[in-house]
């Protein structure tokens, strides 16, 4: 199968993967810089009107920014979806001729400084449809950047002051995918926010109402975004090193394996654990293959596997999505067996009410809890043309907690990350390769 190669180099494997049972979580607010929360993740692509409308069409996202040929750009069309805190960015390159021809530096016309069109081109095409950066909101992104540097973080795009009012610097996180920090020149609290200048990025434009869907489907924030790789020691000692994000969660096969395959997961998590980075690499010496190793034959290379975006009724959310399903939306992994409902009650009926239990089961709804709190959680199936990235909806119930201006918030990852339903998940992967198996044998005899 070729070098497996997740990107990073000259890192020792100081980290040791000890399970679920033998974990112990602990917070020693160690990050080397602040780290607000996630800020967008940006998709590259090879036409980002379609991949931004049919995700904003899927998901209940209007697309409420732009920054293309109308705007001045003539070197990428990028088109941003928004819900609530969550951001969506799909790129695509522009003909390169278009912008020499006028004999301007194109990257003078760019809205994003570290755009490259050869390099979008190589991703489109190695990748397919995939996210290109992990964008963090940090106090100051210059000093992010350096630090990381100092720290063995490798560099991928200097600090650039845009306009101004914002800076941006990338570092290099696994794959090809990058880790954006986002900093601002005006604080939160002095924002114009009628302005993508001060909640988003500069040299972006309002669309006009006419040019989005009235769309909203209770989406509100990113929770978590995770990474497949091939070896996970390396990456996980390489990204602690450099931000000094603390070990949050730790699963491994025996967790969360079914009898035929597995994975071993790691989340890192910056102090306020907002930024949630899960990690998982796959098993072997399984009946089947693991889905992670799946994912990084059909991605070359490493990457992210999966959103998971927090709804803020996902009762709500998932009623709208399937209506959208069979005309351009999202389609979503088969349920678990009514077994699974059946023994439902049992576990979060002191949380859930029969009815609500009842929907988890009509919508195909999964529910977890840990000694915290409650997640509910439903998979999508892979949304491009290869078997690698999907999205996660899911809702945390519980652990409210006020902060020291008296306002009420949510800890971070409430509820745990679905320890109790990866099986499900793997079940419903592994019936979704056999499928595709089948599918692609038949096609083959009749060829």
């Amino acid at each position: 199968m070729g070098k497996q190669n997740d990107g990073v180099t000259n890192v020792s494997d100081d980290f040791k993967l000890v399970g679920f049972s033998n974990f112990v979580g602990s917070n020693p607010r160690s990050d080397r810089f602040p780290a607000r929360h996630f800020h967008h993740v940006e998709f590259w692509c090879t036409d980002a009107t379609s991949a931004s409308r049919r995700f904003s069409w899927g998901l209940g996202m209007p697309v409420v920014a732009k920054s293309d040929l109308s705007t001045g750009n003539a070197t990428h069309a990028s088109y941003l979806c928004r819900s609530g805190d969550l951001c969506l960015l799909f790129t695509a390159p522009y003909s390169p001729s278009i912008a020499t021809s006028d004999g301007i530096e194109p990257s003078s016309m760019a809205s994003l400084p570290s755009f490259s069109y050869s390099a979008c081109v190589a991703f489109a095409t190695k990748h397919g449809l995939g996210v290109r950066a992990i964008a963090v909101e940090v106090e100051d992104a210059a000093a992010a950047f350096h630090i990381s540097i100092t720290h063995g973080a490798r560099p991928v795009s200097p600090p650039v002051v845009l306009d101004c009012a914002a800076t941006v610097a990338e570092v290099h996180l696994y794959g090809d995918v990058v880790l954006r920090y986002v900093s601002y020149k005006t604080p939160a609290s002095n924002r114009n926010n009628s302005s993508p200048d001060s909640w988003f990025l500069p040299r972006f434009k309002l669309l006009d109402e006419v040019s989005s869907f009235p769309l909203d489907f209770g989406i509100r924030r990113l929770d978590h975004a995770v990474g497949s790789v091939h070896k996970l020691s390396p990456v996980v000692s390489y990204l602690k090193r450099f931000t000094g994000f603390h070990e949050f969660a730790e699963f491994t096969k025996d967790d969360i394996g079914t009898d035929e395959s597995g994975l071993n997961s790691v989340t890192l998590a910056n102090n306020d654990e907002t930024v949630l980075l899960p990690m998982t690499e796959p098993v072997f010496g399984t009946k089947r293959r693991s889905p992670i190793q799946t994912y990084l034959e059909h991605n070359e290379g490493p990457g992210v596997q999966h959103l998971a975006l927090m709804s803020e009724d996902i009762f709500w959310t998932l009623k709208e999505m399937r209506k959208q399903s069979a005309v351009g939306g999202f389609e979503f992994m088969p349920p678990p067996p009514p077994t699974y409902y059946r023994n439902l009650k049992g576990r979060v009926g002191d949380v859930l009410t029969d009815e609500q239990i009842k929907e988890c089961e009509e919508l195909g709804i999964m529910v977890d809890r840990d000694d915290e709190g409650t997640l509910l959680q439903i998979f999508t199936k892979p949304v491009g043309d290869r078997p690698t990235i999907f999205i996660e909806i899911i809702q945390r119930v519980g652990c409210t907690l006020t902060d020291d201006h008296g306002k009420l918030y949510q800890k971070g990852a409430c509820g745990g990350f679905g320890k109790g339903n990866f099986s499900e998940l793997f079940k419903s992967l592994e019936e979704y390769e056999k499928t595709l198996d089948a599918q692609r044998v038949a096609a083959l005899a009749s060829a």
